[in-house]
């Protein structure tokens, strides 16, 4: 059976951007640095600029990946040229299984997302998110991983409900830095 929608689908994995350092806070309220919020909004206009614009955007629930989440979507709306419209809204879900996250855990959310949606954006933390694109293209995966604000794009062969290991060509990484 073939996929009508698996030429133009898109899976955008997004390592949060740089967190500050904190033993008072727990993990999970760390908020992003100036930097990390900068490196964020250009991720988001690269994103732009490159007509990758999220249908459906997956984020852990952590302060951080939501403060990167934000400076995304005001990096995909900024004027040119630095990004451009963002096109209609994306269905964003902070989603609790993010959050220290092993590649299965974040697989299995992207099973879930609306079989019509082009491009998902999935947001969340190492070692997860960089361990799930090795798991879906092992051939093309980076020993490094992901870095901060770190974007690996994946082109599926199949419906994002049958998504697994090897399914998701690896087309092209970019590390946003402002």
């Amino acid at each position: 059976m073939t996929d009508a929608h698996a030429e133009g689908r898109t899976l955008v994995l997004l390592r949060h951007a740089k967190a500050e350092q904190s033993e008072e806070l727990p993990d999970a309220d760390r908020s992003l640095t100036s930097r990390g919020e900068a490196d964020a909004a250009a991720a988001g206009a690269w994103l732009a600029k490159h007509k990758i614009l999220p249908d459906v955007v997956l984020c852990s629930t952590a302060r951080r990946t939501r403060q990167t989440w934000h400076q995304v979507a005001m990096g995909m709306t900024g004027s040119p040229p630095e990004g451009g419209s963002a096109g209609p809204r994306p269905d964003v879900r902070y989603e609790a299984d993010a959050y220290e996250a092993q590649p299965e855990d974040l697989l299995a959310l992207v099973h879930r997302v609306d079989p019509t949606a082009r491009v998902v954006l999935l947001i969340a933390h190492n070692p997860g998110i960089s361990l799930l694109s090795a798991l879906l293209d092992p051939d093309r995966a980076d020993e490094e991983g992901l870095r901060t604000s770190g974007l690996a794009l994946h082109r599926p062969s199949l419906p994002w409900a049958d998504l697994g290991r090897g399914d998701a060509e690896l087309t092209r990484r970019h590390t946003a830095r402002h």
